[in-house]
């Protein structure tokens, strides 16, 4: 359960904005996206090759420059 501490006088739309941070922090969207459809195990892992791949040539031209 996501707990936000209100302080006394505080805005409610700052609490609201408080517990949407925290609530994409936790990852709990993007996993109900996830779980909605099934993805084959092979695709999972060629998105994670891919992925990774793409990372490595960001890390190689950034260390280029």
């Amino acid at each position: 359960m996501i707990i936000v501490p209100i302080k006394e006088g505080e805005n409610i739309e700052k609490a609201l904005k408080k517990l949407k941070r925290k609530f994409e922090k936790t990852g709990v969207v993007k996993e109900l996206r996830n779980r909605q459809k099934f993805t084959k195990p092979s695709v999972v892992t060629r998105d994670r090759r891919l992925k990774a791949i793409y990372i490595q040539k960001l890390q190689q031209q950034s260390m280029e420059k």
